[in-house]
């Protein structure tokens, strides 16, 4: 079977045109209302304030509904979000004031009125989305007092928006919650009592010519606390540490390589050397061993296939986050874009490992594309069944309806899955070879001991530490956004620091790599592919730091969504700093052994 090169990119093509689609911004001509025009108003979701990603659906409250809910057709980033907006009972005009207006009177039961303290004592909050702006506010207020003792819970039944607009368009909204308030009484168990409690509404227009539409929402107080700074001192810091160390290898590497170069000449316009360096020692006597074939080279090749896409899956989304293409007037569009390239960047998995497991000689090139469509996607199906079974346990909106599991399944077995065959079929049918710079015995070479700061651990340690270092600044951020419901909006400097971290881990194989050939071990395939891998390791341990001492988020819902989605972020990492790693530890092998003379 032979695909040609149209067919393939017309395929690719399509696949990103896709993603771009759902992932542009809203234009504003998509946002424009005359005087009166009813504004689209939507309740969404609540949860615990320290629990982010705790969400449960806004009308689970014994609160104002309507008698038939309809809820808004979520876009597939949305419903991953865990966003369920539906119809509100406000009634917002563009431009038209209201005051104290009533949405409805609800009798509360006892059990309505734990269900209420209880979602006080926990600091639950609200989301509703106007015009596509997220706005939030607080459910009650818990007083306590020691001295003298009060327990105290009170629920705010009145919302007091405050609309921005700027000519004919909405550029900022705000809810002021605590107008009002009513003290929700201790009901004993067993009790018939109900609690009457009238809920209203105030809208006031405010208009504010100085924000444009294109900056909307990003001004103002922000509800969640706020960790995004600019921290320009650590991170150029960091940069210009990274950058020296990656300078510091590169030459040293250079004047060693130059003096082995010489060393293993033996040509007579050398300049003299001494008698004890003449004989063949070091990484040039493995020369007839460093290109034999590792053990287990179809699960290596599939594992290969994944860091590559997802190297190219990660250098897509900052490209298109720096193209502007996520933004706050989209709910959950970065979601889409990843689920939809990693789909399609599938083929680029298939193509590297057909093509690496052909040039290794392989025969059992099916079994690899197999091998290399479930090596991500079955770890992360399971541990996806996890998280979602306690979310559906837990009656959370995180919980995936059944119709989003078959579109998920749907793009895998359909789009992704397909692709990985052709891009192995693809690379199966490339014809070029391996091309090993030297002829590789029958008879394996024996492999002296090596001290202990040669191990694999040693190395593990330092060709994961290194690259962590160079992220750690960073890493903080990322982790306080994604956990904190903030937008990440300082993409040029991820960018950088993505930059430093290739560049970081491309020097510390190549290092380590060298390392290892000069004790006359051979087995540097596996070997590059760890070392670089365990950076994985280090930003997993990193997570149960930021979980223990830098964050409150409690409970099992949580608990169990932050530790299943950090691992699965983890592997991917070391999937695709594991494959930089090899290939830059081969194109150093061959740079090498290229060079040097042989007899």
């Amino acid at each position: 079977m032979r695909l040609s090169g149209a067919g393939v990119a017309a395929m690719l093509a399509a696949s990103i045109a896709c993603v771009l689609l759902l992932s542009a911004p809203a234009t504003a001509e998509m946002h424009k209302f005359s005087d009166g025009a009813k504004v689209p108003t939507y309740v969404n979701k609540i949860g615990p304030y320290f629990n982010t990603h705790e969400t449960y659906h806004y009308y689970s409250l014994p609160v104002c509904r309507p008698d038939n809910v309809v809820h808004r057709s979520l876009t597939l980033g949305e419903v991953l979000n865990g966003d369920r907006m539906a119809e509100a009972l406000f009634t917002i005009k563009f431009k038209k004031s209201v005051e104290n207006e009533e949405l409805c009177e609800v009798k509360l039961s006892p059990q309505e009125i734990h269900q209420l303290r209880d979602a006080i004592e926990d600091l639950y909050y609200f989301e509703f989305i106007i015009d596509d702006l997220p706005v939030r506010g607080f459910v009650g207020q818990l007083e306590e007092r020691v001295l003298p003792h009060a327990h105290r819970v009170f629920l705010w039944p009145h919302v007091d928006f405050e609309i921005e607009y700027n000519g004919n368009q909405i550029v900022g909204v705000s809810v002021d919650e605590k107008q009002k308030e009513v003290e929700l009484p201790d009901v004993e168990e067993g009790s018939t009592l109900t609690f009457p409690v009238k809920f209203t509404y105030s809208v006031k227009w405010v208009e504010n010519k100085n924000v444009a539409f294109k900056d909307r929402g990003l001004h103002g107080k922000s509800f969640f606390p706020t960790t995004l700074e600019i921290r320009w001192l650590s991170i150029i810091n960091s940069a210009v540490l990274v950058l020296l160390l990656t300078g510091f290898v590169a030459i040293i590497m250079a004047r060693v390589l130059s003096r082995d170069f010489v060393r293993y000449s033996n040509e007579e316009e050398d300049l003299e050397l001494e008698s004890d360096l003449v004989d063949d020692h070091g990484w040039k006597i493995i020369h007839t061993d460093v290109f034999r074939f590792p053990p287990y080279k179809a699960l290596l090749c599939a594992l290969l296939g994944n860091g590559a896409q997802f190297l190219t899956l990660f250098a897509s989304i900052i490209v298109m986050a720096l193209s502007g293409l996520f933004n706050v007037h989209r709910h959950g569009s970065m979601n889409t874009a990843a689920v939809l390239l990693y789909a399609a960047t599938s083929f680029v998995a298939g193509f590297v490992s057909g093509k690496l497991y052909h040039q290794m000689e392989g025969k059992h090139w099916v079994w690899v594309i197999v091998m290399t469509s479930c090596v991500f996607t079955v770890p992360f199906f399971l541990v996806w069944g996890v998280i979602n079974s306690v979310a559906w346990y837990s009656g959370s909106t995180q919980a995936l309806p059944a119709t989003t599991i078959i579109l998920l399944m749907f793009v895998f077995i359909f789009i992704g899955f397909p692709l990985t065959v052709v891009g192995g079929i693809c690379g199966k049918n490339r014809k070029a070879p391996f091309d090993a710079p030297c002829r590789t015995k029958n008879i394996p070479r024996e492999i002296p001991s090596a001290p202990l700061y040669r191990s694999l651990a040693a190395h593990m340690f330092v060709g994961g530490f290194l690259p962590f270092s160079a992220i750690a600044v960073e890493l903080y951020y990322i982790f306080a956004t994604v956990w904190g419901r903030d937008h990440y909006t300082l993409y040029g400097i991820l960018m950088m620091v993505f930059l430093v971290l290739l560049a970081v881990t491309v020097c510390i194989s190549v290092s380590l790599t060298y390392f290892q050939l000069s004790s006359e071990d051979y087995r540097w395939w596996w070997r590059s592919y760890f070392t670089c891998a365990a950076t994985g390791i280090f930003v997993l341990g990193y997570g149960a730091f930021f979980f223990t001492n830098r964050s409150s988020m409690t409970g099992p819902l949580q608990t169990v969504q932050f530790f299943g989605y950090t691992l699965l972020a983890c592997y991917a990492f070391a999937l695709m700093l594991g494959s930089l790693g090899f290939f830059s530890s081969l194109a150093f092998v061959r740079y090498i052994y290229k060079n040097l003379k042989l007899d």
